[in-house]
């Protein structure tokens, strides 16, 4: 019994050994509330670069927070929203954006889905219409008369 004790101490001081080296320390907040506040607010509004589909404020990779810190420094020199989103863009384009504006270089993101649906429905719309003309096709009294017979069993005249 004092050997299955010893056993479950260890199995529980390596747990938390683990627990501890995996916990990571917390994103420093600014000392300004007011300034953290504008900076996650402009954050939600910021794709992450290496993330699938989050926010600059949602991801946790090196380089969102590398991102959140320069939203600070510019927050702090006293740039606005703006200035500080138009530094991002001039720097990373608009797929920074997580809302791009419509111009040029952004159409087929703003209606490539609808494109493709449109697409789809057409094919769709196409093969629905041959099948229908390839089944409504007439069968003549000769080939009813031949596949009765086939189906009794007896040989075609």
């Amino acid at each position: 019994m004092p050997r299955i004790a010893a056993l479950v101490l260890a199995a529980l001081v390596a747990a938390l050994l683990v627990a501890q080296a995996a916990a990571k320390e917390a994103a420093p907040a600014a000392a300004d509330p007011v300034l953290e506040k504008r900076v996650m607010e402009l954050a939600e509004e910021l794709r992450c670069l290496v993330c699938q589909n989050q926010t600059l404020a949602e991801s946790n990779a090196p380089l969102a927070e590398d991102l959140r810190n320069q939203l600070r420094e510019r927050m702090r020199e006293g740039k606005s929203d703006k200035e500080v989103v138009d530094f991002l863009v001039e720097r990373y384009g608009d797929f920074v954006l997580y809302r791009p504006p419509l111009k040029a270089t952004t159409v087929l993101l703003w209606f490539g889905p609808l494109l493709l649906l449109a697409v789809g429905f057409a094919v769709l719309f196409r093969r629905v219409r041959r099948k229908r003309a390839a089944v409504s096709t007439e069968v003549s009294d000769a080939d009813r008369r031949r596949a009765a017979e086939l189906l009794a069993g007896s040989e075609p005249r």
